[in-house]
C-alpha cells in the first residue's frame, strides 16, 4: 500500500484579523492555496505566535482591538522580526498606506478584497523578498555595502536597518549604478506587478530609503531624482563630475 507524501507548504503565513469570519475564510483559502497558516485575533496574540511559529509573511489587519497593525509591525521590527507584512486596510486611505510603508510594511490590500488578489499579492511579496541566487552576494559602491546573504546594509561601516522591500529597491539601484531608472522599471523589478500604475509608492519608498542611506553623509546624496525621468544611484566620481569639480 502506497503512502501519501505531505507536500511541503509554499510558505508559512500568519493571518491576523479580529473578525472571525474573515480570519477563517483567509486561513482556509490560504491553506487550500498551499500555505501553512497560523491565525491570531489581536496584536498580542500575533506577537506571541510570531515568536513560536516563525512565519515567512504576515497578513495583518490594520484595525485590531488591542493595538493597530502598525504598532504590531513596529514591535515585530524592533524584536528583529524582518519577515514581510501585507496590510489589510478597511478604507482606501493613502495615509494608512504611507504609515504602513513607514513602519516597515511591504504591501497592502483594501477591504473588501478578492481572495485571488490576496494570494497573488502574497506570492509577489514573497518573490521580491526572497534571497537572491547570484554569486555576487556582496554589492559595494563607494562606502555603501549590501550583503545579500546576511541581509545587511552598511554605509561607512555603520549598519542601516532596512525593510525587505527597501532592501530589494536598494539592491536594484546598486546593480544599476549611474543609470537612471524610471518609476515603471522600478515597479516592474521591485514589485513584480504595478499598483494599477500607482507610481507614488515608488516615490514614498525612495524618500524613506534616501533618508536612511544619505542621512548624515556629506556632499550630494547618492540617490538622485531626475525630474520627470526617474531615480539614479550615483557613484562618488559621477557626483563630483556632475557638480563640475
Amino acid at each position: 500500500m502506497g503512502h501519501v507524501t505531505e507536500k511541503t507548504p509554499e510558505a508559512k503565513l500568519l493571518v491576523v484579523d479580529d473578525e472571525p469570519n474573515i480570519r477563517e475564510l483567509l486561513a482556509t483559502s490560504l491553506r487550500f492555496a498551499g500555505f501553512e497558516v497560523a491565525a491570531a485575533s489581536n496584536g498580542r496574540e500575533a506577537l506571541e505566535i510570531a515568536e513560536q511559529f516563525q512565519p515567512d509573511l504576515a497578513v495583518l489587519d490594520v484595525m485590531l482591538p488591542d493595538m493597530d497593525g502598525f504598532a504590531v509591525t513596529r514591535k515585530l521590527r524592533s524584536a528583529g522580526k524582518l519577515f514581510p507584512v501585507l496590510f489589510l486596510t478597511a478604507r482606501d486611505d493613502t495615509d494608512d498606506k504611507i504609515t504602513g510603508l513607514t513602519v516597515g510594511g511591504d504591501d497592502y490590500v483594501t477591504k473588501p478584497f478578492s481572495l485571488d488578489e490576496v494570494v497573488a499579492r502574497i506570492r509577489a511579496v514573497l518573490r521580491r523578498t526572497a534571497p537572491f541566487d547570484d554569486e555576487d552576494a556582496v554589492l559595494s559602491i563607494d562606502n555603501l555595502e549590501l550583503d545579500d546573504d546576511a541581509h545587511e546594509v552598511r554605509r561607512s561601516g555603520e549598519m542601516i536597518d532596512l525593510s525587505p522591500t527597501e532592501f530589494k529597491l536598494l539592491r536594484y539601484l546598486m546593480m544599476n549604478p549611474n543609470r537612471v531608472l524610471s518609476k515603471q522599471q522600478i515597479l516592474d523589478h521591485v514589485w513584480d506587478y504595478n499598483f494599477n500604475g500607482d507610481a507614488s509608492i515608488v516615490e514614498s519608498y525612495i524618500s524613506y530609503l534616501r533618508r536612511k542611506i544619505d542621512s548624515g553623509s556629506e556632499g550630494a546624496p547618492m540617490i538622485q531624482t531626475k525630474r520627470g525621468v526617474g531615480y539614479v544611484l550615483q557613484t562618488w566620481e559621477r557626483r563630483q563630475r556632475t557638480r563640475g569639480h
